[in-house]
């Protein structure tokens, strides 16, 4: 009986999600499309160097790779928006608690972003570490004495409180693959992060050790 109702539960919820519309499936082409590409475009630069030689300097790549990253941001975001207005409207979510929650959601997500990128600045938010921009030690202060990745957490808190304050429980479905696509890009980044820095320490302890 309870797996009946699970069921018709489910089968209810999707009734407010429109897995056709044009916008909820480019979002999620943009949400999958993003990581990937600067994963690999990041790699292809710790390797060859090539966005340092084209910009000049290693600095100036960086730069290059952050303004590209961070419009693709910005156009992830307007197709999350676009689809959010072209799906239906959840009634379950026109409710005081649930505006109050996306506000609480606002509010925290922001400052967990805000707070990492003005630890990191941008070379430790943009992939600095691909280029050879290394961090001097491992950032501990606020939000990351609070959790791990805290700018991608707070980015998921974001997309969650604007599926609620439309009232969107496509949004909420989007969200999800946020977050899904988020936890695999860190399983590459992290990985990666932590073969560039042990290899530079390899590389500071041999030179060391010939001098």
């Amino acid at each position: 009986m309870i797996v009946e109702h699970a069921i018709d539960y489910i089968d209810y919820l999707m009734n407010y999600v429109d897995f056709t519309e044009t916008y909820f499936l480019l979002t999620i082409a943009c949400v999958v499309f993003n990581p990937t590409w600067w994963n690999i475009t990041a790699r292809m630069e710790y390797k060859t160097k090539f966005m340092t030689k084209i910009c000049g300097s290693k600095e100036n790549g960086c730069y290059l790779l952050a303004f590209l990253i961070f419009s693709l941001g910005i156009l992830r975001d307007w197709l999350f928006s676009e689809a959010l207005i072209r799906q239906p409207i959840f009634q379950e979510f026109d409710r005081f608690e649930v505006e109050v929650l996306s506000y609480i959601l606002y509010g925290f997500g922001g400052i967990l972003v805000l707070g990492a990128y003005l630890k990191l600045g941008i070379t430790g938010t943009y992939l600095g570490d691909y280029f050879g921009i290394l961090m001097k030690e491992r950032v501990t202060g606020f939000p990351f004495n609070v959790m791990n990745n805290p700018m991608y957490n707070g980015s998921v808190m974001l997309f969650i409180a604007h599926a609620l304050s439309y009232k969107s429980f496509a949004g909420l479905v989007l969200s999800f693959v946020v977050y899904v696509v988020y936890k695999f890009a860190l399983i590459f980044e992290e990985s990666f992060t932590n073969y560039i820095y042990s290899n530079a320490a390899a590389t500071k302890k041999n030179k060391s050790k010939s001098k």
